[in-house]
């Protein structure tokens, strides 16, 4: 008798209680049923430990005093820019955490009042043989709230339906329904085949971004003469502009220092952000902080396996943007000798409306003179990731 083998891990081994097989009752089949008996149970989620983030709407003066005395005690001429953006980093992080409170993060539902979000509270302060009743009137009061919520919400869908609002229809809809996002626990390699174990899904990514940032180094760089002058160094003026400029309330980078603790500190933190970034513009060399990146997966449309199916994100460290606004700043007047006049978009005072108002302009005119009009679309494949900069030592 033929037997067909039944592939099974030896980590699921463990799982079978019980195996055996049953004849089938068509005699001309060889084939025979196996029934098994698995005790399996649900995977036990770990809990993850949730970053500590800074309230940084109650900063007290007490960081600020502390920071700038322990910054007069830096040496600024010496030290190299690794060293020394190190010795800045552990005194904004070991001050900040010392005296700056940590951002309490209470997920409140739409439809919660403030009289149930008050029961809440009490409930969590409770005493044990009270917390059964508290919990109960939190309970009686969230249903109560969450139905006269959805009560309105549905009340508004059927009147901009009824009043042929289609557009605030289905925002309506959206907002009541929610997002969905699937939480995917599989991935696929290069060679299409499934990943789910978190080490392999790990080496993916890693694999993923390594090509996706990947420099040709055989391509040479193409200079139509020899650079004869040099920039000038960088200033502390240039510094405090980079560092107002920044945008605030943004995810910190691997550091896990936002860049409004440099800011609060004013002119004593240009004076060690500019010692930094005089010693990268001399000796080259990055800060190692500063040149590493968190990347996060926004998933796009398509299939979720594929890892091209996801915005790369990369979260750097905000004190690096300092350097890398003013290397912008440098650059952008040669950047725009360089551009035609006729490219629009992502750039100072000339955006790509001026450009839609032209192609109508152009089309009504071929409509007048009965002329054909031929448009050609580009869509460049990740075109802000493929971009190399030859400027400093990396």
């Amino acid at each position: 008798m033929k037997g067909i083998s039944v592939p099974l891990s030896q980590r699921r081994r463990s799982s079978i209680q019980s195996a055996k097989t049953r004849l089938g009752a068509d005699c001309g089949s060889d084939h025979e049923l196996l029934i098994a008996k698995f005790r399996l149970k649900l995977k036990k989620v770990g809990k993850t430990t949730r970053p500590f983030r800074y309230d940084l709407n109650q900063i007290p003066y007490e960081y600020t005093v502390e920071v700038r005395n322990r910054f007069n005690r830096l040496d600024l001429i010496d030290t190299v820019s690794d060293e020394l953006w190190k010795e800045v980093c552990d005194i904004v992080q070991e001050t900040g955490i010392k005296t700056i409170p940590m951002k309490k993060k209470c997920k409140k539902a739409k439809w919660l009042s403030e009289e149930a979000v008050k029961r809440r509270e009490v409930k969590s302060k409770g005493e044990k043989e009270r917390y059964k009743h508290l919990n109960a009137e939190f309970q009686r009061i969230a249903k109560r709230d969450k139905k006269a919520f959805l009560g309105n919400q549905y009340k508004e869908i059927e009147e901009n339906n009824r009043m042929g609002k289609t557009r605030d229809l289905c925002k309506k809809i959206r907002d009541t329904k929610g997002p969905f996002h699937a939480k995917m626990g599989s991935i696929k390699d290069r060679n299409g085949m499934d990943l789910t174990e978190a080490e392999d899904i790990q080496k993916r990514w890693q694999e993923y971004t390594e090509e996706l940032y990947k420099k040709d180094l055989h391509d040479q760089d193409n200079h139509d003469g020899v650079i004869t002058h040099l920039e000038p160094d960088i200033l502390e003026c240039e510094v405090k502009w980079a560092l107002e400029s920044i945008t605030m309330n943004k995810a910190s980078g691997g550091d896990g220092i936002p860049v409004e603790l440099f800011q609060i500190l004013k002119d004593d933190a240009v004076k060690v952000l500019h010692s930094i970034c005089h010693q990268i513009w001399k000796t080259q060399q990055w800060p190692q902080d500063w040149k590493r990146s968190v990347f996060i997966s926004i998933p796009k449309k398509g299939n979720a396996k594929e890892c091209s199916n996801y915005h790369t994100i990369a979260l750097i460290s905000h004190a690096s943007k300092v350097m890398l606004k003013i290397l912008q700043a440098r650059l952008q007047q040669y950047v725009n000798h360089e551009l035609p006049d006729v490219q629009a978009g992502f750039r100072k005072g000339r955006g790509t409306r001026d450009q839609i108002v032209n192609i109508r302009w152009i089309m009504e005119k071929a409509r007048e003179f009965q002329k054909n009009i031929y448009f050609c679309f580009i869509d460049y494949a990740k075109a802000f990731v493929w971009i190399t900069i030859n400027c400093g030592k990396f």
